[in-house]
């Protein structure tokens, strides 16, 4: 599995562009998104271009050879972009009407570009994605994109000392969590039981909480970020800081908290799909034996981040129809599992979940039964301006200097002046 692309790093990225840049959608320089035409039972043909990111941008070239196999009038020239550069190249090439074809695009980035992007045949089916990640490509009242692989956050718990802790299965609810955070520590010798998100994306990291908690971060366009099931969501986060049970001066450079998941300093911490590579690489041999994962413990339900990247075609591209032929190609589920093989990202497809190469891995197939709860953030120019509010918000609540009520009140309000965008 690779451990290259992180949504969490690619939104704190865009936060330093968008502050540089100032927030909003890229200047229109046409007249907005056609309707949704159709991409017909034809070959692809010409030539396309195409924009990928990280280790994406590095593997398409030989992965998309099978495509051009198929359709022997079809060229691809796939530009591999760094992801700290990749924003500011979309503003750009959109504000000088020269963008490729198709591109990936994070989820959270859809709504800053959205009028420069296609939209959707209507011959293409959405049917088999993800809820989730598929409502990252509804901007307004048309559908801009499709989803190509996805992220979602789920437990990883040390299953050895968790027996120590007189555990045998993972919690499942928010007490049990807890419970066992306090096990670790008293019966297991952790230093803190659970590893809770701090700093830069600390609030999307900490979505599962109030979700679960049957909260929602918008009503229509407005804000809703200091209802009763989001206080007592928080009450719950900060009470693990107050509680000793976990870490507020965890620290958070790279390889932190594998590092203390291995060594059993603190032996449970909830994250994404990549976690596995880097546990495998820090752990060596036979570390997997030693800890498992599970779905999000649930209040009043089991909910958790979806995130991923997205398929898009832009408008003034010069070759559209290949291009969606392309994203059709991309999204259907024998390709998804064959580049889950080659790139380790995890199916949008929820057929490709089916294939024994993801079925028999019991420790991923737990991110496929995630993915079917899994709620993406709004889809909206300001959320990463109000995701950096409440970051804020909550190391107020970590060290204590605020008490819930407050920090969602002040929240709540910044929220307020920031709009929906």
């Amino acid at each position: 599995m690779k451990n290259t692309t992180r949504l969490g790093v690619v939104a704190g990225l865009v936060a330093v562009t968008l502050a540089l840049t100032g927030c909003g959608r890229a200047d229109d320089t046409g007249e907005g998104p056609a309707a949704a035409g159709t991409i017909g039972d034809g070959p692809a043909t010409g030539t396309l271009t195409m924009w990928a990111m990280g280790t994406e941008g590095e593997l398409l070239p030989d992965f998309v050879a099978a495509f051009e196999e198929a359709n022997p009038d079809v060229s691809i020239e796939v530009t591999a972009i760094p992801w700290d550069a990749a924003y500011n190249k979309f503003q750009t090439a959109i504000a000088a009407g020269n963008t490729p074809d198709i591109a990936m695009v994070g989820s959270t980035w859809m709504a800053d570009f959205t009028d420069a992007f296609s939209t959707v045949p209507t011959d293409l089916d959405t049917s088999d994605f993800f809820p989730g990640s598929m409502s990252t490509n509804e901007v307004g009242d048309r559908v801009a994109g499709v989803p190509w692989y996805v992220d979602t956050r789920v437990l990883y718990y040390r299953t050895d000392l968790a027996a120590q802790a007189g555990w045998d299965k993972a919690p499942e609810t928010w007490d049990e969590l807890k419970q066992l955070a306090a096990d670790y520590q008293s019966k297991a010798g952790a230093d803190f039981g659970m590893r809770l998100p701090a700093g830069n994306d600390s609030f999307q990291g900490t979505l599962w909480m109030p979700w679960s908690n049957g909260a929602e971060l918008t009503d229509g366009d407005a804000w809703t970020l200091d209802t009763p099931e989001m206080v007592e969501a928080y009450e719950y986060y900060q009470s693990f800081f107050t509680e000793g049970l976990s870490d507020p001066d965890a620290d958070v450079s790279a390889g932190a908290q594998e590092a203390a998941f291995v060594d059993g300093s603190t032996p449970m911490l909830i994250d994404g799909p990549f976690m596995r590579s880097q546990l495998a690489t820090l752990g060596g041999d036979g570390f997997d034996e030693k800890y498992a994962t599970a779905v999000i413990p649930a209040k009043e339900s089991s909910v958790s981040f979806s995130g991923g990247a997205n398929l898009v075609v832009f408008n003034n591209g010069d070759n559209q129809t290949s291009a969606w032929k392309l994203a059709q190609w991309l999204s259907q589920p024998e390709t998804q599992v064959d580049w889950y093989e080659t790139s380790g990202d995890l199916p949008s497809a929820q057929s490709a979940w089916k294939d024994p190469s993801i079925a028999d891995d019991a420790s991923l197939t737990t991110f496929g039964t995630q993915l079917e709860t899994a709620k993406a953030t709004p889809v909206t120019t300001t959320w990463v301006q109000v995701g950096a509010a409440a970051d804020q918000a909550l190391e107020l609540l970590r060290r204590g200097q605020a008490t819930v009520e407050e920090a969602l009140a002040d929240l709540q309000a910044k929220a307020d002046s920031i709009g929906m965008g």
